[in-house]
């Protein structure tokens, strides 16, 4: 798959007007401020291409973008911004619903959490959404780069214990920032879009 071939598709609120030509989908998902638009951007390697947000909790669309006419990475819409009023956290609940109601659509979840602090209830609810839907799932400790090396063994335990995953749920430590990570995500990946 050739990530330099990377297009934004389109910016949905409204499942109907979902792309309906059967691509694999990998969702990201994670809260407001916890670095997706970075984590997209450093697998793909592009700097600006994932827009990164001036004001966290501002993405309430979820972002179709095309790779190598191969697969999408959908860009689901941030959660947990403090500032955002109740009726966009319940806009963004019924857009996470209506998402998840065809789970067969999703062939990756991504969940993105930092690594340097225990997951939120709303990175637990999350979490359940990927599990539920009995899709392959992921998850990514981001900010790595801004652990010290004893903090790395604990707070992988603690985010694998809070999230509840099971042995087979794949947590990477990753780092937007320097691209610790970066390979085995991408393997996992690939292997989901059949490369």
């Amino acid at each position: 798959m050739n990530l330099q071939k990377a297009e934004f598709l389109t910016s949905i609120t409204d499942m109907a007007r979902l792309p309906k030509d059967g691509l694999p989908q990998i969702a990201f998902s994670g809260k407001s401020n916890v670095g997706k638009s970075s984590v997209i951007n450093r697998i793909l390697n592009r700097k600006n291409f994932a827009r990164v947000g001036e004001t966290p909790g501002k993405t309430v669309h979820i972002n179709f973008f095309r790779i190598d006419g191969r697969a999408y990475f959908v860009d689901l819409p941030g959660y947990g911004y403090a500032k955002v009023p109740q009726s966009e956290k319940e806009r963004w609940g019924k857009l996470m619903e209506q998402y998840f109601s065809v789970p067969e659509r999703i062939a990756l979840g991504i969940l993105i959490v930092d690594a340097r602090h225990k997951p939120t209830e709303n990175d637990v609810t999350m979490a359940r959404y990927f599990q539920n839907s009995g899709r392959p799932f992921a998850v990514v400790a981001n900010k790595l780069d801004k652990l010290k090396k004893s903090e790395l063994e604990p707070n992988m335990a603690l985010i694998r214990q809070t999230l509840a995953l099971d042995e087979s749920t794949v947590l990477i430590p990753f780092s937007a920032e320097k691209g610790t990570g970066r390979d085995e995500l991408l393997r996992h990946i690939l292997a989901v879009c059949g490369e």
